[in-house]
């Protein structure tokens, strides 16, 4: 595993949806093709949240890292717990091409855990989703199949507590929460009446 910082230069932004997760990054690395540019890590999912800083792939307040499937995910103070929600993942051609698995990270030891803001979503292939026919036999494409369950594709994120059912997405769309931009235009909008200009 490898200990480095993987942060993007100045000005780019890695933003990929669930599918580009999958299809371009996920898929290359379960099939062994060469990524280009190779940014996004490998770790021990065991790893503690914060401990995510300078060793995966920063790209605004989420994490980036490929690991080990492990079902054990515990940590020295804690560990991931599933909450039992799994999503499919199409293709534009909707096809299925994976799952995406929702975690939350607990602090302590069973039955004493307190559950914090820190949400993993952990990414699985679908090998049902492509054309195996081209590797041969039953045997080598049990094989393919096997490496393809091997590896996950994990996003991890500091959520802030909102009412609602999907309180766990990346995707805020509650409207109970503004973002410090939404109360930046605001907060100018009510500058702007004040001064009788148009906003």
């Amino acid at each position: 595993m490898e200990d480095a910082s993987f942060n993007l230069p100045p000005g780019f932004f890695f933003s990929p949806t669930d599918e580009e997760l999958v299809l371009h990054f996920l898929y290359c690395k379960t099939s062994l093709i060469p990524c280009h540019p190779n940014i996004i890590p490998d770790l021990d999912s065991r790893l503690h949240p914060w401990e995510l800083n300078g060793k995966a792939l920063l790209s605004g307040n989420q994490y980036y890292f490929f690991t080990k499937v492990n079902e054990n995910r515990t940590t020295e103070n804690g560990c991931w717990k599933e909450i039992g929600v799994t999503e499919p993942i199409f293709s534009t051609f909707d096809k299925k091409v994976g799952t995406k698995k929702y975690l939350v990270f607990h602090i302590g030891e069973a039955p004493h855990v307190t559950e914090t803001n820190w949400v993993m979503q952990e990414y699985h292939i679908c090998s049902s989703g492509f054309d195996t026919a081209s590797y041969g036999s039953s045997r080598r494409r049990r094989k393919h199949d096997q490496s393809w369950s091997q590896w996950v594709l994990c996003r991890v994120y500091e959520k802030m507590r909102s009412e609602g059912v999907n309180c766990y997405s990346d995707d805020d769309d509650s409207g109970s929460e503004l973002s410090w931009l939404d109360e930046v235009y605001l907060s100018l909008d009510d500058d702007l009446e004040k001064f009788g200009m148009p906003n």
